[in-house]
């Protein structure tokens, strides 16, 4: 499994992140029954970045906290994973996520909670966008917080 991190702001502290994040993603891969062969992007941003992303691929002009960009339709790597063909040798890309460290900052102290969980949290959440789930419908967003959640209890990150 790689994990790519890129720190592209320097408004908010990024130190100790990388580790969070990569805990993040293999703990939501493993919920998923994923644990190799894939490969995830992260890139930290700050607002002024995020909003100029979120009107060029959205056409939303405001900042958001998280963009998932999926790469694959993530069932075709997943079957493809799960079986044994010698093919498979390379890591697959699923797909880009960009967090504002900015939003999250705010974020957390308008929830009263960590820096940490709620970076824990947006990393959670892009991932399940990245494997395909989404939050249009109610049902949708159970299945898709259930998850969420599973993650952040596995790694013991409390509200």
């Amino acid at each position: 499994m790689n994990i790519l991190i890129d720190n592209r702001q320097d408004k908010v502290d990024a130190q100790g992140l990388d580790r969070i994040v990569e805990d993040v993603v293999r703990t939501a891969l493993e919920v998923e029954g994923v644990v190799d062969d894939v490969e995830v992007s992260v890139s930290f941003v700050d607002n002024e970045e995020i909003h100029k992303l979120n009107k060029y691929y959205r056409n939303v002009d405001k900042e958001t906290d998280v963009l998932s960009f999926p790469l694959v339709e993530f069932e075709e790597i997943y079957t493809d994973i799960d079986e044994e063909d010698d093919d498979l040798d390379e890591v697959q890309p699923i797909g880009d996520i960009v967090i504002s460290l900015e939003k999250a900052k705010q974020q957390a102290e308008e929830y009263g909670h960590s820096f940490i969980r709620e970076v824990a949290y947006l990393t959670a959440h892009s991932m399940f966008h990245l494997m395909g789930y989404d939050h249009e419908t109610e049902d949708e967003k159970k299945v898709m917080r259930a998850k969420e959640e599973e993650v952040m209890r596995r790694l013991k990150i409390e509200r």
